[in-house]
């Protein structure tokens, strides 16, 4: 099973270290292909791909996998997934495996995330994708080999899925002796946090994001990791009939 391992949170990102790393010691080929820097919040963006445009990219290594093709590229995710299913990286992977991103991609907040816009776009465009995220910040995340063995299981699933086949991946921040049982649930009506106008002057608007609050269905995917389980949610994104 060839891999594109991608994320938007850039390819030097822990998470897509530990995403590949587990993918890799699972026996898959992999093909790293991740943006230059952070680019959170991209959704499906692609940027500009008109004539006369171009894509700036490097091949690169990570400390583990210097075996396994590398790049990183200076587009948002989406732009990852459609060069390497343009074969401009070698022939077309068979799935798409995005993340893993600190700080949960659950209710309607999947909507801007960079990380699920490319397993999105994987599915536009004919491959089936996981999206994973943990809980926490970066610098706190302590477990991103739970993330990332629960990850190789939903791929497994998804190689004997129907194609294409979207999974939005969301994992409590815990040792695996401690989490509870893997359940499928339902996107929020919101995510754990949500944007707010932290201030404004003649000049600058500052937006940031703050816990949610309030009160959550009990089988959403947002209640459930905070109960902590690890959810999965089928996403569907835009397709032909």
């Amino acid at each position: 099973m060839r891999i594109l391992v991608t994320n938007d949170d850039g390819l030097h990102a822990p998470g897509l270290h530990a995403l590949a790393t587990a993918l890799d010691r699972a026996g898959h080929e992999l093909v790293l292909i991740a943006p230059e820097g952070d680019r959170s919040g991209s959704g499906a963006a692609i940027g500009n791909l008109g004539d006369g445009s171009y894509l700036r990219y490097r091949p690169a290594t990570l400390d583990g996998l210097e075996h396994v093709e590398t790049y990183e590229l200076d587009a948002p995710p989406a732009t990852c997934v459609f060069a390497a299913h343009l074969r401009a990286f070698g022939p077309v992977p068979d799935l798409v495996a995005s993340g893993i991103n600190p700080g949960l991609n659950t209710g309607r907040v999947t909507l801007h995330s960079g990380t699920v816009g490319a397993a999105l776009t994987a599915a536009s465009l004919g491959m089936s994708a996981v999206a994973v995220s943990i809980a926490g910040r970066e610098s706190s995340v302590r477990h991103w080999d739970v993330a990332g063995a629960l990850a190789v299981q939903v791929v497994e699933w998804l190689v004997a899925a129907p194609v294409p086949t979207t999974i939005n991946l969301s994992v409590p921040d815990r040792p695996a002796a401690e989490l509870r049982v893997l359940r499928a649930g339902e996107l929020a009506p919101f995510g754990a946090v949500r944007a707010e106008v932290l201030e404004r002057t003649d000049e600058r608007l500052e937006i940031g994001l703050v816990p949610t609050g309030g009160q959550l269905p009990p089988d959403s995917d947002t209640a459930l990791v905070e109960a902590g389980h690890p959810v999965v949610t089928a996403l569907t994104g835009i397709r032909g009939s």
